[in-house]
């Protein structure tokens, strides 16, 4: 079998891991590596892809940001539908980032309307602008889902055909064994002292300065409630400084570490966790560690909120589908409230038993017969007739 040539653009950090998984599944399955043309980060390029800019640049999130940074977004989607046009490729993946994957995937469409298109990570159109499942037809050819739940919705919405490929998360090793510390303190008798509390702000600057004292506030309010309670806040690479310098000025003492080895080992260790909104409340969910979810909107953001059709923000919730982890949102971010939830769940109370049952649901719909990136790889090729 020839190689594959594979155009890809992925433009999150997420997105570059996901597909870096699925070409080292391709190079399995069909025997060798395939050869990359598109956009991507340090775990593409080192499979062979040479980016055709910084892929950080990508890296938007609210209406504000894409509005801010849409010029250049506009030149780099010409740029890159261009080489991929020029580079004629077996197949064109795109993986999350829709602002702009979804454009370039328009563009090649109208040049090369026979080239197989893959959406890897389905648009969140059960969130919002549903309208875009049935659209997507015009230049997707199938979507690998990373979601249980989002082959009915968008079945339902009448959008391109679409498999679930499973979640990278349920087999990395760092979270598996952080689950299974979490289960063998669940089973045992004895119970770890003293207890400790997650800080989580977000990855992004602007998620930890509108969060970041109200965390602080809620930390002092909960070593009140529960003065046994020690304190650490997993910080990304990127942040790390932000993150030091608003710990700095909280008044309670908190122990700040990065890197995928800490963070997996403070997940097995938590008794609690308070966390901004994002893919980290599955992350919690999956380890097993009760949590809350805060999140507050930017400006902009706050405006279109009535265009939201999700019933839920929080991803355990969506897959669980009920109300598992509590959400509270701008003005409801509130420190005392935290508090008190996070004594709640730290303890060996009913609310905290329903929501370790809870997380075991959310496991056991998200299990795949094998990993996501096999599956993944497997369907890409039936799609292109591999």
């Amino acid at each position: 079998m020839t190689a594959l040539k594979i155009a890809v653009v992925a433009g999150e950090p997420s997105g570059d891991m996901l597909g870096a998984d699925l070409v080292r599944a391709l190079a399995v399955e069909t025997g060798s590596q395939p050869d990359l043309v598109g956009v991507g980060g340090e775990r593409l390029i080192a499979e062979g892809l040479t980016s055709l800019f910084d892929y950080s640049e990508l890296s938007i999130i609210g209406i504000s940001a894409v509005i801010g940074k849409l010029p250049k977004l506009i030149r780099r989607i010409g740029q890159t539908a261009d080489a991929i046009i020029a580079a004629k490729p077996d197949c064109l993946l795109i993986i999350d980032s829709p602002d702009f994957s979804h454009r370039v995937a328009r563009k090649v469409r109208k040049a090369l309307p026979d080239l197989k298109i893959v959406n890897y990570v389905c648009p969140t159109v059960w969130a919002w602008k549903p309208e875009r499942a049935p659209s997507m037809r015009a230049y997707v050819d199938h979507v690998l889902s990373i979601f249980p739940f989002e082959a009915e919705i968008v079945r339902e919405l009448g959008g391109p055909p679409l498999t679930y490929v499973g979640h990278r998360l349920t087999s990395d090793p760092g979270l598996i064994a952080a689950r299974q510390a979490q289960l063998a303190r669940r089973q045992s008798e004895t119970t770890d002292s003293p207890p400790m509390c997650l800080i989580l702000p977000g990855s992004r600057r602007s998620e930890i300065a509108r969060l970041g004292d109200v965390f602080g506030a809620a930390a002092k309010r909960l070593s009140r409630l529960n003065p046994d309670m020690t304190f650490v806040l997993v910080a990304g690479d990127q942040v790390e400084r932000d993150i030091r310098d608003k710990v700095l000025d909280w008044d309670v003492d908190c122990r700040v570490v990065t890197g995928d080895v800490a963070k997996w080992e403070a997940f097995a260790r938590a008794d609690v966790a308070i966390a901004a909104s994002g893919t980290v409340l599955l992350e919690l969910a999956l380890a097993g560690v009760p949590h809350m979810s805060s999140y507050k909107l930017d400006p902009i953001a706050r405006l279109v909120m009535s265009m939201i059709t999700a019933w839920t923000g929080a991803l355990p919730n969506m897959i669980a589908g009920h109300v598992v982890v509590s959400e509270y949102y701008d003005k409801h971010v509130q420190h005392e409230r935290l508090a008190r939830e996070a004594d709640q769940l730290a303890r060996q109370t009913l609310h905290r038993a329903a929501m370790l049952a809870d997380f075991d649901l959310v496991w056991a719909r998200m299990q795949t017969p094998e990993p996501a990136s096999v599956r993944a790889a497997r369907t890409l090729l039936s799609v292109i007739g591999r």
